[in-house]
């Protein structure tokens, strides 16, 4: 019984001493009365055998709850229940995610006049990308991610590996990879120009390079990411001709890829290079007579409702690597976009592009996107889009087929294109 019970006790004791005092002097003071009255008399006598009884009950449950108060100040003080145990395993720091770029669209593909065979409406899935990332610790991490190509010799999908890598970041400055992972220029572009789902950045979508490669890789970042860098020792061949077995697509010599960019506020500017045999220094190959080059440079403006952009590149001997002329091409890209509302919005672009400029100058590719873009949520996209390339005095391999012919050829294509992601 707590502090507030005992002073309630306490106090009920003192009133009934005190009715009792009172009680009795008023029956000494009133004898007279009391002798002329018996039964008066015999009732107060009754009343204070009722207070006493009343007092010693008081008294009692006080002793009472002394003893309790004594016990429990004596009881030993219990731990709490431990809490449920945690069950762990490699699930708690491994990711899953996906993305897929995809469309419905209809295409009208000429050359020379003649209709090529992707004429007509069709659906068709770009990209499907699955990755698993799993972190070791603060400083070891791995990621594995599948993509998604046709087969022409099986007439099937297969799945193939994009990127397999380990990772080891020491900080933001340090950051090493071994494995297939992303190259420094192509995906660097990508998120700047933030419509890949639509068509692929300049030297991407021109055949002039690749977005991964088996090798080392080197990145980081300073200076709250106002410098960043990132430079790649690879095979060269790509990340679709991976090196497995027996020497398979093992190339005698190590190209290289470079870039680095200052960021300052909204604006960057960033420049990279390559340099390389594109993996076909092999023994027993044709021999190889020529070393591949390229000059890359960015300038962008990107916020999230403006993206504005001018992409260059120059490259040398990029398809001539095994052959015994040189050559050279060179590319120029505009892209910008406009967000309305954090849902709705435009966006355009223009390439320019001369492939050949020593074995075929009159050679001239001119491609231009426009579109309007609806993201209901933040990992899904919807765009209604029209393309148009055209290539002329000759043909160019391209992300949308070979364009071009001995005298001209157009590609048109509107449609649906969307990308979402997990």
């Amino acid at each position: 019984m707590g502090a507030g019970n005992e002073e309630g006790i306490m106090t009920g004791k003192t009133l009934l001493m005190a009715g009792v005092a009172a009680i009795a002097i008023l029956t000494a003071t009133s004898g007279a009365q009391a002798r002329t009255a018996a039964s008066s008399n015999d009732a107060t006598q009754a009343s204070i055998a009722d207070l006493q009884a009343r007092l010693d009950a008081l008294e009692a449950e006080l002793q009472a709850s002394e003893q309790r108060e004594a016990a429990a100040a004596n009881a030993p003080v219990l731990p709490p229940p431990p809490p449920p145990p945690v069950v762990t395993g490699w699930w708690n720091n491994t990711s899953i995610s996906g993305r897929m770029y995809l469309d419905i669209s209809n295409i009208d593909h000429t050359s020379n006049g003649t209709n090529q065979a992707d004429d007509g409406t069709n659906f068709d899935i770009k990209r499907f990308y699955i990755s698993v990332d799993h972190k070791f610790n603060d400083t070891f991490s791995a990621d594995i991610t599948t993509d998604l190509t046709y087969d022409s010799t099986t007439k099937a999908s297969q799945i193939f590996v994009k990127k397999a890598y380990l990772q080891a970041k020491i900080d933001d400055a340090l950051v090493i990879r071994a494995g297939s992972a992303d190259l420094p220029w192509i995906p660097f572009v990508e998120g700047l120009y933030g419509h890949r789902y639509v068509e692929n950045t300049l030297i991407d979508r021109t055949k002039f390079g690749t977005s991964a490669d088996w090798g080392v890789h080197v990145l980081g970042s300073l200076w709250d990411n106002a410098f960043s860098y990132a430079f790649s020792a690879v095979n060269g061949a790509g990340y679709k001709l991976a090196p497995i077995g027996s020497g398979t697509n093992r190339s005698k010599s190590i190209d290289v890829e470079g870039r680095v960019n200052v960021n300052f506020d909204d604006f960057v500017l960033a420049v990279g290079g390559y340099n390389g045999k594109l993996g076909k220094d092999i023994t027993g190959a044709t021999p190889t007579l020529h070393t591949a080059n390229r000059l890359d440079a960015i300038a962008a403006y990107v916020t999230p409702q403006i993206r504005l952009g001018v992409e260059y590149f120059k490259a040398n001997d990029w398809n001539n690597v095994t052959t015994t002329a040189t050559d050279s091409g060179n590319g120029i890209s505009g892209f910008g976009s406009y967000q309305f509302t954090p849902e709705w919005g435009v966006f355009g672009r223009y390439d320019n592009v001369k492939p050949n400029t020593k074995t075929n100058n009159l050679l001239n590719d001119n491609y231009y996107n426009i579109g309007i873009s609806y993201s209901p949520v933040k990992i899904v996209d919807i765009s209604l889009v029209y393309k148009h390339e055209q290539a002329s005095h000759g043909t160019i391999a391209t992300s949308n087929g070979t364009i071009g012919g001995s005298t001209s050829g157009t590609y048109n294509e509107v449609g649906i294109f969307s990308d979402f992601q997990w």
